[in-house]
């Protein structure tokens, strides 16, 4: 069975409770675009949650929450709201929290230019969360952003040779 839910206002139209109550009988919940801007407000028996980045079902045990390929991720948010929710018991790890390889990362400077933007406008300003959404986004279409798998492969690539590093100097030494 397949379910979409979908808005079509600006906000606080329940999207995030819908999908916390229906999620309990999925196996997957996809959040397939947005950024840390939104406020989902999901209730349960954590209590009463807002949810920015993370999508709605991430607290059913039994289902897997994924980070879809539309998404802008800011990692030090991401962190933050995960840590938050481990710490009121709920269980968070790879098996049930997945970050798309095509997610866009949200870095430090597209906060800082979003609060520029902001400031420039004066009062003619949008309204902006000042969290980068829309640099991010903006980068996303020109392809300026790196996607999520491009941050993993130099980690991947940074750790491992590290580890060999370790190792080989750990063999010349033992004997």
């Amino acid at each position: 069975m397949l379910t979409s839910v979908v808005g079509t206002n600006w906000g606080d139209e329940g999207k995030g409770r819908m999908v916390d109550m229906l999620s309990e009988a999925y196996d997957v919940v996809v959040r397939y675009q947005g950024g840390n801007n939104a406020g989902h407000t999901v209730v349960n028996e954590y209590g009463k949650t807002v949810l920015n980045l993370l999508p709605s079902g991430i607290m059913r045990k039994n289902t897997a929450n994924i980070l879809g390929p539309g998404m802008v991720v800011d990692l030090e948010h991401l962190s933050k709201e995960t840590d938050a929710l481990r710490r009121r018991g709920v269980p968070i790890g790879p098996e049930n929290l997945i970050l798309s390889s095509r997610a866009t990362i949200c870095l430090p400077y597209h906060r800082l230019l979003d609060v520029l933007e902001e400031e420039r406008l004066g009062s003619k300003s949008f309204g902006s969360t000042r969290r980068g959404i829309s640099p991010v986004y903006a980068d996303k279409y020109m392809n300026f952003s790196p996607p999520s798998r491009h941050l993993f492969e130099y980690w991947f690539q940074r750790t491992m040779s590290v580890m060999f590093c370790r190792d080989a100097i750990a063999l010349a030494t033992a004997s």
